[in-house]
C-alpha cells in the first residue's frame, strides 16, 4: 500500500491542506454526508460511460466494476451514518467537480479522454485525503477509510489507463492541464467545506 499511496502523491500537483484536515475532524458528520454522495455520483460517472460507449469493451468492463464498488461503498457510508445518527440529507454542489468538468471537450475522442483524466484524479484525490484523514479519526473510521484506499487507487489507475488508450497513447500534456486546475481547486479557499473542497477558514460545524 506505501507503493499505491507513493504513486498518488508522485501524480497528485499538491497535498490536502491542513487547514482542511481541521475543518473535516469539525465537521464530521457533514463529511460523511458528502462522501456518501461522492459514492453515489462515482457510480454514476462509470453507468453513464457504460451507456455512451458500448463498443469499448476494456472500459465497460472497468466501469461495471467500479460502479458495484462505488455502490457498496455508499451502502457502507450509509450504515455507519446510521450507527452515528447521522441522516443522509440533499447537500448543495461541491465547487470541485464543477471546476474539473469545465474544461472538458465537447466532441469525441477528446470528451471521453478528458471525462477519463478527471475521474483518475478525483479518484486519486479521494485516495490521498483517506490517508491524510485516517491518522485522526475514531478507530472505526479510520479502519474503513484506510480499507477505501487500494480500490481507490486502482481507481485511478483504471481511469488513468483509459484515457490514455482512448487518445491513442501518452495523455500527459492534457493531464497536466487538469492537475494545474484541480491544485486551484485545493488549495485556494472555499466557502463551504466539502469532501473535495478547498480549505474553508471559518468552518461551520453542525
Amino acid at each position: 500500500m506505501n507503493d499505491v499511496l507513493k504513486e498518488i502523491y508522485n501524480f497528485l500537483p499538491c497535498p490536502t491542506p491542513e487547514q482542511w484536515i481541521e475543518n473535516a475532524l469539525v465537521n464530521q458528520d457533514l463529511l460523511l454526508i458528502d462522501h456518501a454522495h461522492c459514492e453515489k455520483k462515482a457510480a454514476s460517472t462509470a453507468l453513464s460511460l457504460m451507456y455512451r460507449y458500448v463498443d469499448n469493451t476494456e472500459l465497460l468492463n472497468k466501469m461495471s466494476r467500479l460502479a458495484r464498488e462505488e455502490l457498496r461503498h455508499f451502502e457502507q457510508v450509509l450504515a455507519i451514518m446510521t450507527k452515528r445518527g447521522v441522516a443522509y440529507t440533499h447537500l448543495t454542489p461541491a465547487r470541485y467537480a464543477a471546476g474539473m468538468r469545465k474544461p472538458v471537450r465537447k466532441d469525441d475522442p477528446g470528451r471521453l479522454v478528458d471525462v477519463l483524466i478527471v475521474g483518475a484524479i478525483i479518484e486519486a484525490r479521494s485516495c490521498e485525503r483517506f490517508a491524510a484523514l485516517a491518522p485522526y479519526l475514531d478507530e472505526n473510521l479510520a479502519e474503513f477509510y484506510n480499507g477505501l484506499l487500494k480500490s481507490e487507487a486502482r481507481h485511478y489507475q483504471d481511469y488513468l489507463r483509459l484515457a490514455e488508450q482512448a487518445n491513442g497513447g501518452s495523455a500527459d500534456e492534457r493531464v497536466a492541464e487538469f492537475l494545474a486546475i484541480e491544485q486551484k481547486l485545493i488549495e485556494e479557499p472555499d466557502t463551504e467545506f466539502r469532501f473535495h473542497s478547498g480549505p474553508v477558514s471559518q468552518a461551520v460545524t453542525w
